[in-house]
């Protein structure tokens, strides 16, 4: 099976300019691709792992990867798939945050001996004449065109800035200098910038009278149709300061059971005849699936060693065994304890696990709280400082919430 083939079994491909043409670059290692990055952080999370893996998957095939750092067009903001006008960001946070992009593009992306590019497109968005870009780039944009563009219709209904309007003619004539400087040929993005895209072939095609392609990559959807990669606090990102490997390996590994196989399929590496095999696999199978998907996952963005010591961690969370030292933890303090004793909904609320008193005796009431794998329902239930020498104790509430409490 060739690459462009393995995208399409791996249900990676939404839409696509011209197939056959694009099947046969990405298969003969002729595509020099780009994908664009909007720097409006300091670290990159889930949302941008597909694109990423993506990437990869192309190098590796011989093609060679573009990776746009969005500093001129953060200056605008993107409106795609958005309500709201994005928060405009200083040149210096900017800069700070494509050094912190490149760090992590690097796990995955081969930037030596110029396989691999990143390029700042503020380098010609900053230094444009605006009566040049009229003169020369608005003939080529139809007014009426652009405003059938659905990330322009949702904006509209709120009132669409002129600054934001602008921003497709910016991202095309990005595709446009691309072509021009290193011969980039073809543009990759979510499903969402589609239109954006589209623009940039289009002016490639009037400006310079060449072919361009794009192609639209599937966007990583759970089985209730939301956007993977969110949890109650927030993103999923790949910087190990943000969301701990143990953390990020956790995510993975509590995945729905009609998720996992499409994880496994988009974001690993793993042969797609082994994925194939799993496809009838049910009941603890799942959960072995999911562990699988956690570990590699976890290893493509922190490595084998972080990965082993995640996976580690949740056994022990999980099954009793393993290494509890690399979850989540609280050191309990002086302070938290009353004549040498702290009660396990003090345990609850230090911790974190549980945001008051009234909140802690519920969950332990309800049944919802366990201790070192042990179902805790007395609300009564009190604990030496001793007790949580060593390895502490690793006391969960819930599901998904947990936390291995010790103390010196």
């Amino acid at each position: 099976m060739q690459v462009y083939e393995e995208l399409v079994a791996r249900g990676l491909i939404a839409q696509v300019t011209n197939e056959e043409e694009i099947r046969n670059m990405i298969n003969q290692g002729k595509a020099v691709f780009y994908i664009g990055f909007d720097p409006t952080a300091d670290s990159l999370h889930v949302g941008h792992f597909m694109a990423l893996c993506l990437m990869k998957r192309l190098q590796m095939a011989g093609n060679k990867p573009i990776a746009l750092i969005g500093g001129g067009t953060a200056m605008i903001g993107d409106p795609s798939g958005r309500s709201d006008m994005r928060q405009m960001m200083t040149t210096e946070t900017i800069a700070h945050n494509v050094e912190c992009f490149k760090k992590q593009m690097s796990r995955f992306i081969d930037f030596s001996q110029d396989r691999a590019m990143l390029v700042n497109n503020a380098e010609w968005l900053l230094d444009l004449n605006y009566v040049e870009v009229l003169r020369d780039i608005g003939p080529h944009f139809s007014v009426n065109r652009m405003l059938t563009a659905e990330c322009y219709k949702q904006r509209m209904e709120k009132g669409l800035s002129f600054l934001e309007f602008n921003y497709m003619i910016m991202q095309s004539y990005d595709f446009y200098e691309l072509f021009r400087r290193y011969g980039c040929n073809m543009q990759f993005g979510g499903d969402d910038q589609w239109s954006n895209m589209l623009g940039g072939t289009e002016l490639i095609r009037r400006k310079l009278g060449k072919d361009a392609h794009a192609m639209t990559i599937t966007l990583l959807l759970n089985s209730e149709g939301k956007k993977m990669g969110k949890t109650q606090s927030g993103a999923v990102w790949l910087d190990p300061d943000k969301t701990s490997p143990f953390e990020f390996y956790q995510y993975w590994r509590n995945v729905a059971d009609a998720d996992v196989l499409k994880c496994l399929r988009m974001l690993t590496f793993l042969p797609f005849g082994q994925i194939e095999e799993m496809d009838s696999w049910e009941g603890s199978q799942l959960n072995q699936a999911k562990e699988i998907l956690a570990y590699e996952l976890t290893n493509l963005v922190h490595g084998p060693e972080e990965a082993k010591k995640a996976q580690e961690a949740s056994k022990a969370l999980f099954a009793g065994g393993g290494d509890a030292t690399h979850m989540p933890s609280y050191e309990l303090k002086e302070e938290d304890f009353r004549d040498g004793a702290i009660d396990i909904l003090g345990v609850l609320t230090s911790s974190g696990l549980a945001g008051s008193r009234s909140e802690a005796r519920r969950n332990v009431e309800q049944g919802g709280v366990s201790v070192d794998g042990v179902q805790e329902k007395d609300v009564k239930k009190t604990y030496t400082k001793e007790d949580f020498f060593g390895d502490g104790k690793v006391v969960k509430r819930g599901k998904k919430n947990f936390m291995r409490v010790f103390a010196r």
